[in-house]
C-alpha cells in the first residue's frame, strides 16, 4: 500500500501555516502544523516525517538555527526553508546550514508542492531507501564508503558523516558518472529535478556542503574538481559492492 508523504509545516505564522496544510491536505498529502521548533521536535519525535517545510524567521529558535541542529543531530529528514524574499543571505545561509531546497516568501502554493514533490521524487522516503542505481549498496571511491540507504560517509579514520538529501543525491549523480565533467545546469537538473535560474548559487554551495565532509583538504579538493567554464568532476574510480 503507497501511503501518502507527510509534511511537516513549521511557521509562527497561523494564517500561512494553516493555508498551507490544507492545500497539501488537498492534493493528496497529510500535512501538520507546528508552530515552532519546540512543536517540531515533538511531532518528530511521536511520528515518520517525510517532509520539512521551515519558514527562516520564528520566535525562539529560528529556522536556520532548527535545520543545522537537525543535520547536527544526523536528522536526515529533507527540509524546504522558507525566507523573506529577496534577501539571499538567508537562502545561502538555509543551503548551508543544510537545507535541500528554498522558496521566498510570498509563494505561490503551486510552485510549494512542485519544490515539495521535486524533493520527495530524489528523497529517501520514511520507510523505505529512495531509488537509484546504488539503493541497497555501498559505493567505494578515492578510500570512502558512501553507504547509499543510510546517506552516510565513512572517510579512512573511520569516521562518518551524514548526508542531507541534496547532498546524497549530489553525490550519486557524479558517483554514477566517475571523470565525467558535469556542468551546473546537468547537476542541478539531475540531482534537484530543475533548471538553474540567473544567478543560481545552488550547486556551488552543494558541493562546497559536501567537500567539507569527503575532502581531506577542502581548501585543496581533489576528490570532486571544479573545471573552468566547464563544471565539476568525481576524479576518482568507482567500485559498487552489495
Amino acid at each position: 500500500m503507497i501511503t501518502a508523504p507527510h509534511i511537516l509545516i513549521v511557521d509562527d505564522h497561523a494564517e500561512i501555516r494553516q493555508s498551507v496544510t490544507r492545500y497539501l491536505q488537498k492534493n493528496g498529502m497529510r500535512a501538520t502544523g507546528a508552530t515552532d521548533a519546540t512543536e517540531m521536535d515533538r511531532v518528530l519525535a511521536a511520528e515518520p516525517i517525510d517532509l520539512i517545510v521551515l519558514d527562516v524567521m520564528m520566535p525562539g529558535e529560528d529556522g536556520l538555527e532548527a535545520c543545522k541542529r537537525l543535520r547536527e543531530d544526523r536528522n536526515a529528514t529533507p527540509i524546504l526553508m522558507l525566507t523573506a524574499l529577496g534577501d539571499e543571505n538567508d537562502r545561502i545561509d538555509g543551503l548551508d546550514t543544510g537545507a535541500d531546497d528554498y522558496l521566498a516568501k510570498p509563494f505561490n502554493p503551486r510552485e510549494l508542492l512542485a519544490r515539495i514533490n521535486a524533493i520527495l521524487r530524489r528523497a529517501p522516503p520514511s520507510v523505505a531507501p529512495y531509488g537509484g542505481s546504488f539503493a541497497g549498496k555501498r559505493v567505494v571511491f578515492d578510500g570512502l564508503v558512501f553507504e547509499h540507504d543510510a546517506s552516510r560517509v565513512t572517510v579512512p579514520d573511520g569516521s562518518q558523516n551524514i548526508l542531507t538529501t541534496a547532498e546524497a543525491k549530489l553525490l550519486t549523480v557524479l558517483l554514477e558518472r566517475p571523470r565525467e565533467v558535469i556542468s551546473r545546469e546537468a547537476l542541478l537538473e539531475l540531482s534537484a529535478g530543475r533548471s538553474a535560474g540567473p544567478l543560481d548559487r545552488t550547486i556551488d554551495n552543494q558541493v562546497s556542503r559536501l567537500r567539507r565532509k569527503i575532502e581531506p583538504d577542502v581548501l585543496r579538493p581533489r576528490i570532486i574538481t571544479t573545471v573552468r567554464n566547464g563544471g565539476y568532476c568525481l576524479n576518482s574510480d568507482v567500485e559498487v559492492q552489495e
